[in-house]
Parts: C-alpha cells; sequence; structure tokens
C-alpha cells in the first residue's frame, strides 16, 4: 500500500524529528530523508510530499494527516467527536519498547472507570511520550491504586526467537495486546462502554494476526493517537514505560554499561562495547537483532 501526503514546514520539521533514530543511510536524489517505521517505509521529498509504503502506510500517515488539520475550528471539532470515548469507563492497552535497540518490549491493559477519571487528571496522567521519564517513575505508584492492569514483557531474547519474517513486529504486537485485553477482560468483568487499542494496525489486519490463536478479544475500537482521546490508553503507555523503564536498568545493571535508549547512532557504538566485553552472542540477550543497528554494530567490528 502506497499513501502520499503533502505537510508544510512545521509539519516537515516534526516528522524528521521524529524519525532521526530511524533513517536508512542511503542517500536519494530529490530526499531529505528515508526511514523505516515497523512495516512501513517513509520517504520524505524536498517538495514537500511524503509517501509512505507498506502494510500500516495508511495509520502511519493518517497520524501526520491530524497533525496538519490545526486548525482552532478543526481541533474543536476532533475534540468534541472524540469526547464519547474519554468521558466514559473503558479498557485500553499501549505499549512501549518496539523502536528501543536495548530493552524489552512491554505491553499493558488498563480498566479506568468513569468516576475516576478526574483523579487521573490531577495525577497528570497523559501519553507516556510526552511525559518525562522522573514524571512516570513519580506517578505509576499512585495511578496502579487507581487502575486495574496487566502487563506483560517480551524481553529481547524471547523477542529474537520468535521474530521471523512471517512474524514481524505488528504480528508480534497484535499478539501481546489480544493477550493482555482478553486477560484483564476475563478476570475483571469490568462495566465498560468501550475496548481501546492504539492503531498499529487496521482492525482486519490486526485480527488476520491473531489467526490460530483460541482466545481473542473482540469488539475493539481502534484509533490513532488513542493516548491523547481516552485516559485507559493514556494509563496503559505510562505504566508500560514505568516497567520499561525498570527492566531497562536491570539490563544496563547486569553488563555494568550505561545503555542509551532509541536506535541511533550512540546505541552502535554501546553495542560495539558490550560485543568487544561479552562477545556477539550477548546482543542475543538484550538487543532486537533485526535492527539496523546490528549489522553496523558487527561489520564495524575487527574479529
Amino acid at each position: 500500500m502506497n499513501v502520499v501526503i503533502k505537510v508544510n514546514d512545521e509539519i516537515k520539521e516534526k516528522m524528521i524529528e521524529y524519525y532521526k533514530d530511524k533513517k536508512r543511510d542511503k542517500v536519494i536524489p530529490y530526499v531529505i530523508f528515508q526511514a523505516q517505521e515497523e512495516d512501513t517505509v517513509i520517504t520524505m521529498y524536498e517538495s514537500g510530499k511524503v509517501m509512505f509504503q507498506g502494510t500500516s502506510a495508511d495509520v502511519d500517515a493518517a497520524m501526520w494527516g491530524v497533525a496538519l488539520e490545526n486548525s482552532k475550528e478543526k481541533q474543536e471539532e476532533n475534540k468534541k467527536s472524540f469526547t464519547k470515548y474519554y468521558n466514559c469507563s473503558s479498557v485500553g492497552s499501549d505499549e512501549v519498547g518496539t523502536g528501543d535497540y536495548f530493552g524489552p518490549i512491554v505491553v499493558t491493559a488498563t480498566y479506568v472507570k468513569k468516576e475516576d477519571i478526574e483523579r487521573l487528571e490531577k495525577l497528570g496522567v497523559g501519553d507516556s511520550k510526552k511525559l518525562t521519564d522522573e514524571k512516570i517513575k513519580k506517578i505509576t505508584p499512585e495511578l496502579v491504586k487507581i487502575v486495574k492492569y496487566r502487563s506483560v514483557i517480551l524481553t529481547n531474547k524471547e523477542y529474537n526467537e520468535k521474530y521471523t519474517k512471517e512474524i514481524n513486529m505488528n504480528k508480534i504486537k497484535a499478539i501481546l495486546h489480544n493477550k493482555v485485553l482478553y486477560q484483564l477482560m476475563m478476570e475483571e468483568k469490568p462495566i465498560i462502554d468501550y475496548i481501546i487499542v492504539d492503531e498499529f494496525a487496521r482492525e482486519k489486519r490486526y485480527y488476520e494476526y491473531l489467526d490460530g490463536i483460541s482466545n481473542i478479544q473482540k469488539n475493539i475500537t481502534f484509533m490513532t493517537k488513542a493516548e491523547d482521546k481516552n485516559l485507559a490508553v493514556a494509563s496503559a503507555s505510562v505504566i508500560s514505560r514505568y516497567i520499561f523503564l525498570r527492566e531497562f536498568d536491570k539490563i544496563a545493571d547486569s553488563i555494568h554499561i550505561p545503555l542509551p535508549k532509541g536506535a541511533g547512532k550512540d546505541v552502535d557504538s554501546i553495542g560495539e562495547e558490550i560485543v568487544e566485553k561479552y562477545g556477539e552472542e550477548k546482543l542475543k540477550d538484550i538487543a532486537k537483532l533485526n535492527f539496523k543497528n546490528t549489522d553496523r554494530i558487527l561489520h564495524t567490528m575487527i574479529f
């Protein structure tokens, strides 16, 4: 699937910043950058056009399409349309760690009651990507006293064992989201208006990823930027990040080397240090081997 959008200078700068750690190395004429976001290849041209290519191209493009609709009137219209998903009792799920070379993937589902929304707002719950790690560490112990939740941690060793051409990142994410959602719904039996998932794949594709799994959670509402539109998803985002930070620090402590987050060039230099100290096999336990960082780390090493 190919999707092309036109972006203004403001959105262009935001995209350059967002994809800076996901850029491909190759240089293409008239192209500002080319990056890969899981199943989608993003190409930004000097003309201001951006092409999204891949299974989830429409989802990734939609994120920036929403960003372009930045008039006050449009913002008010969007706010009203999503009020029903905000002021409600709901279950939501979100994940972290999928863009980090080091550190696990953590997926959490939370149950937020309508009457607890004001408490969560006062606590400062929101999209974890917009909160500092210090803020997340501060509010999560209080957050988990208010909401019911279920989390699953997929270590990088487990990720490397599961990841193949047939089992890509989005399939892994779908399986993990389904696992925590189904568990929470079955065990807590919450009375809710909606089950919401931050959309990383179209609904049809999401359920295709779950083919062969016996216990599947149905009646899900999929939406982009769901962390900003629903507090259950936002709470799931915060709790997932809190767990990710805890597990990330455990890995760094175990190898006695400070680890950078993300997948940028600073990750490569630390990866080389790890290989020098512990050998190539160590990456299988603490890194996502399918990331381009692995090639860069190993190709620059002299054995």
